[in-house]
């Protein structure tokens, strides 16, 4: 080859590494597309075989792909919490100390608080145009109805369309409740009492051993009556005043209708591009799927090799190519960092009356949502920006969902806030090879309020160690989840204490099938104190703030309850999207 070959070749090679570099530190827009309740072990690209996800496939080729991607959480709210803003829940109060580690009403007064900041309020500051399509999960109200402070306009947002709380088997007529646990407890135990002190009274009174007042018959009677009434009410008025769709602060859908949702959000989100195709944008597309209740649209009903979960999730990986493909089709798609990931691990214990697995695939890990091992919070993590990072890249160091806030706020030309604590690390050296490991040394795993685990990468090492304070009680004995209770709790008998702390070495036993011991890791002792001593320097940085998810915040208001009709009618039914035909605002 001549030289002056070799010199055109050099000189081509430094222009691309120039340009990279420079879109690099260029504004580009932003994708976030987050799943609920997607297993690792879904995707193709991460090892799947039957179930179809074109989309995801092609985001891993001409992307990075993450392997040890973990969300901060395992469950829903205190995910999307971290997710937002960059730290750990138990920072701002999204981090409950009872069974109930989520916002299961509309009219809840707990939430992300106001003082809280999102990557989304950064980047409005810095001119660009916000929209969050989908699911929130993080509050609407604090004291009335119209105060609207946890609401995604009051976090940064220019436009929301979609579902306020979550999506939940209530919410889709003929799915069963979630709520079965609390009706035993708070239904079907008092009124067998009721009901056993009303024949034995009788019985007494029959037998003349005592005198009852018939009073006493009525008011047993009257308090049984009461309490079946009120679960009848209940199971008849949850639907419509928890499931219904916004669009900003008006409800255009109660309650919601499943009919080609998601079809609708993305003909939304395509309709939200287009409108800010010539200034930057971030777009959140937070999916509904594919958490229960499940549903798909006709185009995908039976489709799939997985029943309704199979459906559900190639349904959603067509929304993913939709995005893709009207990124293409205006130019932007190499002016645009696309991150995708799931908020927790799979469902396990998704179970349907009729026996149905409605629960995805971790792959090979132990567990799942809404506990700390690998199942529950190791979940997909995949990026493109077609120029600037390198396709078909793998990435397996440690990495946390809360990484995209720095990521993110650092490219949109935002400085960091300064007042705070911010957990996540920026991606993007790590995306670009000018590190080789990631920067954090170490991960702490929260269970809601309480620190279940940690996690440390030593440096000079390729071990990764990750040492249980705790775990949960699976049940059935066996079984790989905690089925009788539906999730796993945090707390007192539904757990087992570890002294010392449960040690695993991640790098040679992912499946945290065998603990080390003094025995079998002759650093055993000095390893453990090197994680105690991180966790107390942690620990000293958490400081008390009010509680988003104690039980006052998460009972229901009526003063809070937005209904779209009057709410005294309790009808609360309209449906503005129908009548409109149109998603733009």
């Amino acid at each position: 080859m001549s030289k002056s070959r070799k010199m055109k070749i050099f000189l081509l090679l430094l222009l691309f590494l120039c340009e990279a570099q420079s879109r690099a530190t260029s504004r580009p827009n932003f994708v976030v597309l987050i799943a609920d309740d997607l297993g690792i072990g879904d995707p193709g690209c991460y090892g799947n075989k039957t179930l179809r996800t074109p989309n995801l496939d092609a985001l891993a080729k001409g992307g990075v792909k993450l392997t040890q991607h973990l969300a901060a959480s395992p469950l829903c709210t205190p995910s999307r919490a971290a997710l937002m803003t960059g730290r750990y829940s138990i920072r701002s109060g999204i981090a409950s100390r009872s069974r109930v580690g989520v916002f299961l009403f509309s009219a809840s007064s707990g939430g992300l608080p106001s003082s809280e900041i999102t990557f989304a309020k950064l980047l409005k500051t810095q001119g660009y145009a916000t929209a969050l399509i989908g699911k929130w999960h993080l509050g609407i109200h604090c004291h009335s109805k119209t105060d609207f402070c946890h609401h995604p306009l009051n976090h940064g947002f220019d436009y929301f369309h979609g579902l306020p709380v979550t999506n939940l088997r209530d919410c889709k007529p003929g799915q069963g409740t979630v709520f079965t646990s609390a009706i035993r407890l708070l239904v079907f135990i008092p009124l067998q009492v009721i009901a056993i002190a009303l024949l034995t009274l009788a019985v007494l009174k029959w037998l003349g051993l005592c005198h009852v007042p018939p009073a006493v018959f009525f008011c047993l009677v009257f308090l049984a009556a009461l309490i079946l009434a009120s679960l009848l009410c209940f199971l008849h008025y949850f639907r419509p005043l928890n499931c219904f769709l916004f669009r900003n602060y008006d409800i255009t859908q109660q309650p919601l209708s499943y009919d080609n949702l998601t079809q609708r959000l993305t003909e939304d989100a395509s309709q939200f591009i287009r409108r800010n195709a010539e200034t930057p944008f971030l777009l959140v597309m937070s999916y509904l799927q594919v958490h229960t209740a499940l549903f798909a649209s006709k185009d995908f009903a039976g489709k799939s090799q997985h029943g309704i979960y199979g459906d559900a999730v190639e349904e959603m990986d067509w929304s993913v190519g939709q995005i893709m493909k009207v990124l293409e089709e205006l130019n932007l798609a190499n002016d645009t960092l696309i991150y995708f990931t799931s908020d927790q691990g799979a469902h396990v214990e998704e179970v349907s009356s009729r026996g149905e697995v409605h629960g995805g695939s971790n792959g090979i890990y132990k567990g799942g949502k809404a506990n700390n091992w690998e199942g529950g919070i190791r979940v997909p993590g995949l990026l493109r920006w077609p120029g600037v990072l390198q396709a078909g890249l793998e990435i397996h160091e440690p990495t946390s969902n809360m990484d995209i806030f720095p990521t993110v706020v650092k490219l949109a030309g935002s400085p960091l806030p300064e007042d705070r604590i911010i957990d996540g690390r920026d991606l993007m050296p790590l995306l670009l090879g000018k590190r080789q490991r990631s920067e954090h040394e170490f991960l702490f795993h929260y269970c809601n309020f309480y620190l279940n685990a940690v996690r440390w990468h030593p440096p000079n090492s390729t071990s990764i160690w990750k040492a249980f304070f705790f775990t949960p009680k699976f049940t059935p004995e066996g079984a790989n989840g905690c089925f009788p209770t539906h999730v796993c709790f945090c707390y007192g008998h539904f757990v087992t204490h570890h002294h010392p702390p449960l040690l695993f070495d991640l790098s040679k036993d992912p499946r945290e099938r065998n603990p080390v011991s003094p025995t079998t890791e002759p650093r055993f002792q000095e390893i453990l104190e090197t994680m105690q001593r991180a966790v107390d320097r942690h620990t000293q940085t958490v400081q008390r703030v009010p509680n988003q998810l104690s039980l006052g915040n998460l009972l229901w208001k009526p003063w809070l309850q937005m209904c779209c009709s009057s709410f005294f009618s309790l009808s609360c039914q309209c449906d503005q999207e129908k009548q409109d035909g149109r998603l733009s605002h």
